[in-house]
């Protein structure tokens, strides 16, 4: 069918979505108060000095009082009170439990910078390492020849190593979230990356021409970025299935942009878009495309009448949203936060468009009138 055009409110559901994960957020501090009050908290931090105790084969008079679990045992060193030992016992756990799969896992705000023990693990296969304060990855990244995963979203990272171009069988990289402002030109000789996660760094404004070397690459999100155009390495991507430059400061599109031949989707809302070029009409593979139609006042008719399944979605801002957001601020704190919440709607969204086996030739735009 032709016209497969949805032209929708996109606010007002944020709205929704935000209010939402602002009671989720209220509800799990009061359930840690709740918790940090209750006997189960002592419960718990007696049972993981037992457990701990007993993987050590210290015995029970080490850390029994008169029959009772003292967790203030000095000869222990125990749970909180060392820092250094805390984040030695983490670390040691986590490789115990993950080395059969050469998986290594780092999360948590105590942390800033990672672990001199990692560099002896070079047989290391992923690093996931979230929601820590880490500024930086050293250098000895390149001794890590069989890393396939590196997964490093959340954290603060302010750049990444030279060196990172030496880890030749890397197929998925996430730096999304931290605070890059450039990626060094030798990521183009990563030749078997895949995945390529930049998103949410707001200051990245342009990529090397070096990454044109990345020809596996299928998915590429440079969002909530300062992008003033598709970077020209981008367009050199003869693979590439996914790409997602929303949230920029896009003012047209290259008028080759047909190049991207295998492209299937398409994410360009929250830009400064006035106008779509024909070549679009000329992508075979493309079938999601969305936009923020407020400051559009030129479509290819082609594009809406397309009859090849191409689903365009045309998301519309209203005053709504002002109204709807100002009662969540205080979840949002700043804008990479909401950022991230409108990155999960997103992400919601567009699973839910593909599952449809069928689309509304055409839908005006809905007001919602919800009481929660």
């Amino acid at each position: 069918m032709g016209h497969q055009v949805i032209i929708f409110d996109f606010s007002v559901i944020r709205g929704l979505w935000e209010t939402r994960v602002k009671k989720c957020k209220e509800r799990q501090r009061k359930e840690k108060e709740r918790l940090e009050q209750s006997a189960l908290e002592k419960i718990k931090q007696e049972w993981n000095l037992i457990l701990e105790c007993r993987k050590k084969g210290i015995p029970q008079s080490k850390y029994l009082k008169n029959g009772f679990v003292d967790i203030n045992a000095k000869n222990l060193d125990t749970h909180g009170k060392n820092p250094q030992l805390k984040k030695s016992h983490a670390l040691s756990d986590g490789v115990n439990k993950e080395q059969d799969k050469f998986i290594f896992q780092l999360s948590g705000e105590q942390w800033t910078e990672l672990p001199d023990s990692l560099k002896e693990q070079t047989y290391l296969k992923e690093w996931h390492v979230y929601n820590t304060l880490i500024q930086t990855i050293p250098a000895y990244l390149a001794l890590f020849q069989d890393l396939r995963v590196l997964e490093l979203s959340k954290n603060q990272i302010n750049n990444l190593p030279a060196e990172i171009g030496c880890l030749k069988n890397l197929k998925v990289l996430n730096v999304s979230f931290n605070n890059l402002k450039s990626v060094p030109p030798e990521l183009g000789d990563c030749e078997n990356l895949e995945k390529l996660d930049l998103s949410g760094n707001m200051e990245i404004t342009e990529l090397p021409f070096e990454l044109s070397n990345l020809k596996q690459l299928t998915f590429v999100d440079v969002s909530a970025n300062k992008f003033h155009s598709i970077p020209i390495c981008v367009l050199r991507m003869s693979n590439l299935q996914w790409l997602d430059i929303s949230s920029n400061s896009l003012k047209d599109l290259p008028e080759d942009i047909d190049r991207l031949d295998e492209l299937q989707t398409l994410l360009l809302q929250k830009n400064k878009l006035t106008y779509l070029p024909r070549a679009l009409v000329n992508m075979p593979k493309l079938s999601l495309l969305v936009v923020s139609g407020d400051d559009l006042v030129e479509i290819p008719t082609a594009i809406c009448e397309s009859t090849t399944g191409l689903k365009f979605v045309s998301l519309k801002d209203s005053p709504v949203e002002t109204i709807v957001c100002e009662d969540t601020e205080e979840i949002i704190e700043n804008e990479r936060e909401r950022e991230q919440v409108e990155k999960e709607f997103m992400k919601a969204y567009i699973e839910d468009l593909r599952e449809r086996e069928s689309t509304p030739s055409y839908t005006t735009k809905v007001m919602l009138s919800l009481q929660l």
